[in-house]
């Protein structure tokens, strides 16, 4: 039941060689799942240990260009990868209104041919969501016959009774999307794996008489059953509590939250992937770019109640001790400035390339 977290870039802004622009991966059972895909996402998938052929879903939580420059390419990579007679599944890529034009039109324009299919789910934003002078009128934006023909996928609103918009619900896991401040509508996403089934006690079903077999597969589904004696077994009587699933929230650029959805789905979160752009000295500057500082972060997390809170996207001028030049700074003062407010607990920076386990859950 494996699961983690992957950091491929980290920086602001634009790529550099010490940082590639936004781009985080996290690994479910199997799956990967790509949130953000700055430029260069693809040349940092080669580097690490990651296989960009495997990834179902693709997360876009704002149209700025550090943060999705890179699909285009990506996509076409991933189609050269895979070979004409691919039997691979479509990507779901989820993001903003305005992604499903902009990618038809790319691929449109440069004649690429991809072997692989995907859908595009464009997510409405409300109009707090940025500065009045920045909103723009998107209607437009699927009024091309030709692009509804060829690119599938959902356009999906907000619910307002959870302030959220419902992504994906299956057996193992939710997602779901929340509202957030920034120069432009820009989104968090949460990852939430469903309880387990608590452990079987095996022993005393011995004990009752009953042998291993699909009685205990039934139990262990929640379902109470009769023995042939004509005793009756109930889940409760034999399976442990269930086992809480792991919670895993990843924020895009802002400067706060729009709604109450972003507390309520971050609360107790295992892993908080949140921006802090620049240091706290410069919280004025922050906020008029619509970022945040690691005080701003670590307050929403001290909110929450996270377990773990991880700063990333950070503006270049942040380098490693090792690394600093002439008008850097040393990025650990980030992290002192965050775990001041965290009342101590320890704060996680993001590198490229760091790998974050998240270990399963323990009944409470």
């Amino acid at each position: 039941m494996s699961m983690d977290v992957t950091f491929l870039g980290t920086g602001a802004a634009y790529p550099s060689p010490t940082r590639g622009a936004s781009a985080t991966v996290v690994r479910f059972e199997g799956e990967c799942w790509l949130f953000d895909c700055g430029e260069g996402t693809q040349t940092q998938f080669m580097k690490s240990n990651l296989k960009a052929g495997r990834i179902t879903k693709i997360f876009i939580t704002h149209l700025h260009g550090d943060h999705f420059f890179g699909l285009p390419g990506l996509l076409c990579t991933i189609s050269l990868q895979s070979g004409p007679a691919t039997n691979k599944l479509p990507v779901d890529i989820y993001g903003p209104l305005g992604l499903r034009s902009f990618l038809w039109r790319t691929m449109e324009l440069s004649h690429s041919q991809l072997a692989i299919s995907y859908a595009v789910h464009e997510l409405v934003p409300t109009q707090d969501q940025c500065p009045v002078e920045e909103r723009k009128e998107l209607s437009f934006v699927d009024r091309d016959e030709a692009l509804s023909k060829e690119i599938q996928g959902r356009t999906i609103y907000l619910d307002p009774s959870e302030g959220s918009y419902p992504l994906v619900d299956n057996e193992q896991f939710v997602m779901k999307a929340f509202r957030l401040f920034h120069r432009i509508p820009s989104f968090g996403f949460l990852v939430e794996e469903k309880p387990r089934a608590g452990r079987l006690n095996v022993q005393k079903l011995k004990e009752l008489g009953v042998r291993p077999g699909p009685i205990y597969g039934k139990l262990k589904e929640g379902v109470t059953v009769v023995l042939e004696n004509g005793a009756t077994i109930s889940p409760s009587d034999v399976v442990a509590e269930p086992l809480p699933g792991r919670k895993v929230c990843i924020l895009g650029d802002c400067c706060g939250m729009v709604g109450e959805g972003a507390v309520s789905l971050c609360y107790e979160a295992d892993i908080l992937v949140h921006e802090a752009t620049l240091d706290d000295t410069q919280v004025d500057k922050a906020k008029e770019h619509g970022h945040s500082t690691p005080k701003m972060a670590a307050e929403f997390a001290k909110l929450c109640k996270v377990k773990s809170l991880v700063l990333s996207h950070f503006s270049q001028r942040y380098k490693p001790t090792s690394q600093i030049g002439e008008g850097d700074m040393d990025v650990s003062e980030l992290k002192r400035q965050a775990e001041l407010v965290l009342d101590g607990q320890e704060v996680v920076l993001a590198e490229d390339f760091m790998t974050i386990d998240i270990p399963v859950k323990k009944a409470r």
